[in-house]
């Protein structure tokens, strides 16, 4: 018998903020979080000078739990913790009896380290090689330090499928606790921010390079969009068995109701609408939810012609109807594998409030994108009972993630 799996926690580290209250803040506000890096002037054939970077300070841990961190592990462990603490799990001994795994991804490792590696081939010396260079740069980097950190002895899952690493995290723990095998899973996803990252798409001209108004970019659906703007942060949802929260009482945000996911296997960089519905469609069928019963989908929106256009209309050919969408990548760029964790939670708390957060800078909607309810103005206010988060990554992989909002 299948188990039903709730969020109990969740926590984000973004460039418009790091608590619920500061990041709503800054949606009501419609404000981004995007600025002008002067200091990657020094780059004169990288078109972009625009990035979203998350105020996220050193959080002073001891420097014995940390020697093996870069920027991008130190964000996911403190995102981690924070959820933990927000589900009331800090200190509780089932963290350390084998019930509780993670699942985690990123993009890549540490940057800073992966640099040290390559010195080694440029400069034949392998002096800035350390004892740690590998663990700060490896792939897996962000899962094993969150469960070093926390003593998570359950299974460990890592994901490092670019975009849509946190919601296939998020998707992995589900089915976990879903089927029997853990009884709490920690979720997610983080990258740091680094020029290399925004030279990957600068030398695919899909960029935005409104290098002058950083506050007008980006802008997801838009007829006048010019690119995507590279983000950072991190993202954790508590994911937990039903009957297991319960037990203990625990505070419960949101259901998950459904899961699925897919590839493309057809071209790296270019989406597929047709396999991309495919995906939103096996969600559905994985909790049983009726697409009419779907109140509001969070899109994946980075704000390039290809992406815009194939995801609006896989949206559409799954819904027949002009569903409300809009993407929070509008106000805190594309944080890459933060993203699908991020927009997760913050899914589920706007549906908490009962009020969904705009696109920002769609002043005109493309007419190649499909007939949806783009939210704008001043947004949604809506009861909604399910929502939907999608993400779309290179290599053609697809992610869709419903959850059900609480009602006890």
């Amino acid at each position: 018998m299948t188990k039903r799996v709730v969020v109990t926690g969740g926590s984000a580290i973004t460039p418009i903020g790091s608590s619920w209250e500061t990041i709503e803040k800054n949606l009501l506000a419609r404000r981004n979080g995007v600025v002008r890096m002067s200091e990657w002037d020094k780059y004169p054939h990288l078109n972009t000078r625009l990035a979203a970077p998350a105020p996220f300070d050193d959080p002073g841990y001891p420097r014995k739990k940390t020697r093996g961190m870069g920027r991008v592990a130190l964000m996911a462990v403190k995102s981690a913790e924070t959820a933990l603490a927000d589900a009331g799990l800090l200190g509780n001994s089932d963290l350390q009896s084998g019930a509780c795994g993670v699942s985690f991804g990123s993009s890549t490792g540490n940057v800073d380290a992966l640099l040290d590696y390559y010195s080694m081939l440029v400069v034949n010396d392998v002096q800035r090689i350390t004892a740690t260079t590998y663990i700060r740069s490896m792939p897996q980097t962000c899962a094993v330090n969150i469960g070093i950190f926390f003593g998570l002895n359950g299974r460990l899952l890592t994901t490092n499928t670019a975009c849509t690493s946190g919601s296939l995290s998020i998707g992995m723990g589900y089915e976990a606790i879903r089927f029997g095998m853990q009884k709490l899973m920690v979720c997610g996803g983080a990258d740091e921010l680094s020029p290399t990252s925004s030279a990957v798409f600068d030398t695919l001209f899909a960029t935005s390079v409104r290098n002058a108004s950083p506050h007008l970019t980006p802008r997801p659906y838009d007829r006048d969009r010019d690119g995507l703007v590279i983000g950072e942060g991190a993202g954790v949802l508590v994911l937990e068995e039903l009957e297991h929260a319960q037990e203990r009482d625990a505070r419960i945000y949101a259901e998950v109701a459904g899961f699925g996911t897919n590839t493309d296997g057809d071209h790296i960089t270019q989406p597929n609408k047709t396999t991309m519905e495919i995906a939103l469609r096996l969600a559905l069928e994985s909790g049983g939810v009726s697409p009419d019963e779907v109140d509001y989908v969070d899109g994946h929106g980075t704000g390039t012609a290809y992406g815009d256009i194939a995801e609006s209309w896989a949206t559409y050919n799954c819904f027949r109807r002009p569903v409300p969408i809009s993407s929070q990548k509008s106000y805190m760029g594309h944080t890459l594998g933060a993203c699908g964790a991020i927009e997760a939670w913050l899914a589920i708390r706007m549906m908490d409030s009962g009020w969904f957060a705009p696109n920002i800078n769609l002043d005109n909607v493309d007419p190649d994108c499909a007939p949806l309810h783009y939210v704008t103005d001043r947004g949604l206010t809506l009861n909604a009972r399910y929502v939907m988060s999608n993400n779309f990554a290179f290599g053609g992989i697809n992610t869709s993630l419903i959850f059900k909002r609480w009602q006890g």
